[in-house]
């Protein structure tokens, strides 16, 4: 079986090295050069392909029209996308003489769209996973190959939450992978009705609003926390990166639930939320100007 590969982040690697562990031939891998300007705290897919002698390569996502003559001379059996960051065209899909799946981070049909996983927590989830499927134009509407679901701790952060997700699409993959090499392709159906569809986040949406619950406070806070850009609130002229936080008291008699924002208490900090509950902040730090 050949294949050609769209991949990107921890997902990317870890799927690719299952591809390769099955015996699978990669004749092309398509990823994207690091941005400068984000953190990245993840595993390199061009150093695997380097490190396995892989042809790649990294374009903009308005040069992917124009691989598919390559791809159509490469005639691969299957495309796959892992953790790819651009939509990848129609024309490209069909050049996959069985068919074209993408792992999506979470339980599909919930959390179609991006940041699944951020998305997950910040709705307060106690479960997602990760879902190969069919991919079609549509962005995670195609039919479901195969599903693994992961626990999210009441404390676990996205950084936490994406290490399971990423041994999950291992497992996924490593689920189905006999019956693609057969030429089969397992499915079930993608009921979207009974799903979400959530779009990307920016810094900017890490705002913590104090007027919100004890509990919608912390999901933020896991949901966004370090390596990502990190919920933040201002105190005393200084915007704060808010890391960590805790509902778990027993907190300060001296604390007025009567006004939401932050508050000092020997040498304690809390925030003070809309539900008149509090959270301890255990770790937060000046935003860098």
């Amino acid at each position: 079986m050949h294949a050609v590969v769209f991949a990107y982040h921890d997902v990317g690697v870890n799927c690719l090295k299952a591809l390769l562990g099955a015996g699978i031939q990669i004749d092309l891998v398509v990823t994207h050069q690091d941005d400068p300007h984000e953190n990245v705290w993840f595993g390199s897919v061009a150093k695997l392909c380097e490190d396995q002698k892989i042809p790649y390569i990294t374009p903009d996502a308005n040069q992917l029209i124009d691989l598919v003559p390559q791809l159509q001379k490469l005639t691969p059996d299957y495309l796959f996308s892992f953790y790819y960051r651009h939509m990848i065209p129609a024309e490209l899909l069909a050049c996959a003489r069985i068919g074209a799946l993408n792992m999506h981070g979470s339980l599909l049909p919930k959390y179609r769209g991006r940041a699944p996983v951020n998305w997950a927590i910040l709705h307060g989830e106690t479960e997602t996973g990760a879902t190969l499927h069919m991919m079609e134009v549509k962005p995670d509407a195609g039919d479901i190959v195969g599903q693994s679901a992961v626990h999210i701790g009441p404390n676990e952060t996205a950084t936490d939450v994406f290490g399971k997700v990423s041994q999950a699409a291992v497992t996924v993959i490593n689920q189905v992978l006999p019956k693609l090499i057969q030429g089969h392709i397992p499915k079930k159906p993608n009921n979207l009705a009974q799903g979400s569809y959530f779009g990307g986040r920016k810094p900017a949406d890490g705002q913590i609003l104090w007027h919100q619950t004890a509990q919608q406070v912390h999901n933020l806070v896991r949901a966004v926390a370090p390596p990502y850009p990190g919920a933040f609130t201002d105190w005393q002229g200084q915007r704060m990166i808010v890391a960590r936080t805790s509902l778990e008291g027993p907190f300060p008699r001296q604390l007025d639930l009567q006004v939401p924002g932050i508050q000092v208490v020997d040498n304690q900090v809390f925030g003070i939320c809309g539900d008149q509950k509090a959270v301890a902040i255990l770790d937060w730090f000046p935003a860098k100007s």
